[in-house]
Order: C-alpha cells, then structure tokens, then sequence
C-alpha cells in the first residue's frame, strides 16, 4: 500500500513538472499577446541576463533590438541593464565588458519610445563625467527628455557650471561639452539660450563655438527677441556676439537682421566710446557693413552720426581710411539728402584741394562721388561737373557721369 502511494506521488510530481517545464512556456507562445505577453518575454530576459557572465550579458543587450518577441518592453530590458550598472559599478567600472554593456543599453534606449530611465541616465552620466560612455548618456538624456523640466533643467545648470569653470581657468572635457550642447538641441527648449549663448562667449575652441551656434539657432524659440535682449543690455563682447549670432545664421529674415544691426550700431554711438574699446569699435564698424549690405534706410540718421564719429578719428590717424571710405559707403547705401548735402561739402573740399595743389586721396574721392550717384539728389549736381575739368583719373570722372545721370530733378 504505501508502495503504492509512494509510487503514485511520483507519478503526481512528475506530471508537475513537465506541466511548469513545458505546458506552461507552450501555453504562454502560444496564446499571450499584447503586454500580458511582454511582460512574460521581458521577466525570461532579465532572469537570463542575472543568470550569465558579463560578456554573455552584452551579447543578450545586442540581440533585444531584433527580437520582436519583446516587443514594447525593449526599453525596460534596458533600464534593467542600466540598474544592474549601477548596482555594480564600483566592482565592474574597470571590465571592458561591463562598459560595454552601459554602452549598447544606453544606445538601445535612443531607439525606444521607453521614458523610465531618465533618473538612472543621470546619475550613470555622474559616475562617467568625462567620458565618451559619458557624453553618449548626455545624448540620450537630450533624446529621451524632451518636454521634461527638471531634465532641461539639469542639463542647462550642468553645461553653465562647466562653462563657469572654464572661463576661469580649470580644464574640461571638449566632449562632454559637445555633448551637453547636443543634448540641450534635442530639449529643444529656449530656456537654453542663455546657457549656449555663454559657451559661444567663453573662448572655447572654434568648433565648440560652432557647435553652439548651431545648436542656439536650431532651437524654437523668440531667437530674435532674446538676441535684442543681449544687445541692450550685456556687456560690449556679448553685443557683438549676439550681433554674429544674428547675421551669420538662417534664422531671422533679412528685415529681422537689419533691426538687430541698427539697434547694435545704436548702442555703440550712446557713448563717446574710448578708443581702447575695441569690442564696442568693432560692434559699431560690424554693424555698419550690415546694414550698407542690406540698404536699410531707416539707419540714416545713424549713419550721420557714424560717419562724423569716423570722420574725426581719421583726422587723427590716416590709417583708418578704410573705415572712413566704409562710412561713406553706408551714407551712399541708407542716406537722403542730409546725407547727400554731407558728402557734397567733402567732395567740394576734395576738388578745391585737388585744384589748388594737385593732391588728392583717388580711393576717397571715388568711394564719395559713387556715394553721391546712389543717393541721387541734385544737390550734388555742381560739384560732380566739376570732377570733369580737373585732374582726376578716368575712373573718377566716369563716375561722376555715371553720378550725373543717376540725379533726380
């Protein structure tokens, strides 16, 4: 009797086993769908992946992208990998393997619609701060964190501390850096501006400099209303790089430029600026090739008062003729008739000078009487006859025809 007994609870736990050994898996292949069967897929991953060694770890992370079975639980597949990483990363840091593993997860993650791992990203970024597993997190953080605050926030405070510590002088990382920059581009919040606009003034090398441009310009956002906000209100260097910001990209329209342009020029004549000034110098002359390049007539004014504060300055050094002849320039592009009865009284001094001595400067006189034709107001009509019966070389003097005909009665 208990022989039989004995014998009947084998056969009773036999059964059990190959219920739980193979009906139970046939059933979930065969029937489970949805999340329901995810979720089955997702826990036979992660009970493997506990179970083998580090390389046998990768090479299950390799695979999860290919296998369909997962379906939408890749992500969390990798969010599992990440906690393991850093469950065990002060034992594992220095295996290759193990930072293998961090990097195929963290690269995984870009391609998934999974958003749970942002707090496990940062605080993996932390224990790799300058690194290229560091600035590969930093990008998947700026992928997966769009429309999340703290994220953004985080990211813009981490990028301000660094450029904080390299303006005074500590080393950074170049690529983490670049990574941050990256990251802020794909937040794709405006709240970056100020952030990436400071890296742009830092003195980082070129490329980071580029980087930052072109990520401040990518960005959606009031572009133009933050850059006026830096020209009126930061100092000289800031002003001229807003202004560059502003020209050099494809972000604002060609009407948007000229408004940036004449507020720059604006503010560098609110002051008698020292000459020694060369950042408020080289915003006033920038902007002045600007808004000749675009013609904007609403500079006019502007340009009267620029040409006099060149005039003086090349009285007293003959060096700078060519910001003279560039302010000329701009009075022949933007200027009305004030401008006009301006450059008659410079052309009448030029051609008494050149009757009188023979003397004269011909870039000068050119640059004036070519200035004159574009303006066309007959004010100048007298002293353009003139240029014809003096000593002038035929380029003048066919200008001035060409002046001549460009008058308006």
């Amino acid at each position: 009797m208990e022989a039989m007994r004995a014998n009947s609870r084998r056969r009773w736990m036999a059964d059990r086993r190959f219920l739980f050994r193979v009906i139970f898996p046939l059933f979930f292949f065969v029937f489970c769908s949805g999340a329901f069967c995810d979720s089955y897929t997702l826990q036979m991953y992660k009970q493997q992946f506990s179970r083998v060694d580090l390389p046998a770890k990768v090479q299950l992370l390799e695979g999860a992208v290919y296998d369909r079975s997962l379906g939408g639980s890749t992500g969390e597949f990798y969010d599992y990998a990440l906690q393991f990483a850093l469950d065990n990363f002060e034992l594992l840091q220095d295996e290759p393997d193990f930072t293998r593993i961090v990097g195929v997860a963290v690269n995984g993650l870009q391609n998934t619609a999974y958003r749970g791992s942002l707090e496990s990203l940062w605080e993996l970024f932390l224990k790799y701060p300058n690194s290229e597993t560091g600035a590969e997190i930093l990008v998947t953080i700026g992928r997966q964190g769009r429309g999340n605050r703290a994220v953004i926030e985080r990211v813009n405070n981490y990028l301000l501390e660094k450029n904080q510590a390299y303006k005074s002088g500590e080393s950074v990382s170049y690529v983490i850096i670049s990574a941050c920059i990256s990251a802020a581009m794909e937040l794709g919040d405006s709240s970056s501006y100020p952030v990436l606009f400071e890296v742009i003034c830092a003195g980082y090398p070129e490329i980071i400099t580029f980087e930052a441009y072109g990520a401040i310009e990518l960005i959606p956002g009031n572009f133009m209303q933050f850059l006026f906000d830096v020209i009126e209100k930061n100092p000289p260097a800031e002003k001229l790089s807003a202004l560059r910001s502003g020209n050099y990209g494809e972000r604002l329209n060609l009407s948007e430029r000229a408004g940036l342009a004449e507020l720059a020029l604006e503010q560098s004549l609110a002051v008698w600026a020292d000459k020694d000034d060369i950042d408020l110098t080289d915003l006033r002359y920038e902007a002045v090739l600007i808004l000749t390049q675009l013609k904007w007539t609403r500079a006019n004014a502007l340009a009267v008062r620029h040409y006099y504060r060149v005039l003086e300055d090349f009285q007293d050094n003959p060096a700078l003729k060519e910001r003279f002849i560039e302010a000329v320039d701009f009075l022949g592009a933007v200027g009305n008739s004030d401008a006009a009865l301006i450059l008659v009284l410079q052309l009448g001094l030029r051609n008494e000078q050149a009757q009188r001595t023979g003397v004269y400067d011909p870039e000068v006189t050119l640059a004036i009487v070519k200035s004159l034709g574009l303006i066309g107001d007959k004010a100048a009509f007298d002293q353009l006859l003139d240029i014809d019966s003096l000593s002038y070389p035929d380029n003048i003097i066919a200008a001035a025809k060409e002046a001549l005909d460009r008058l308006r009665w």
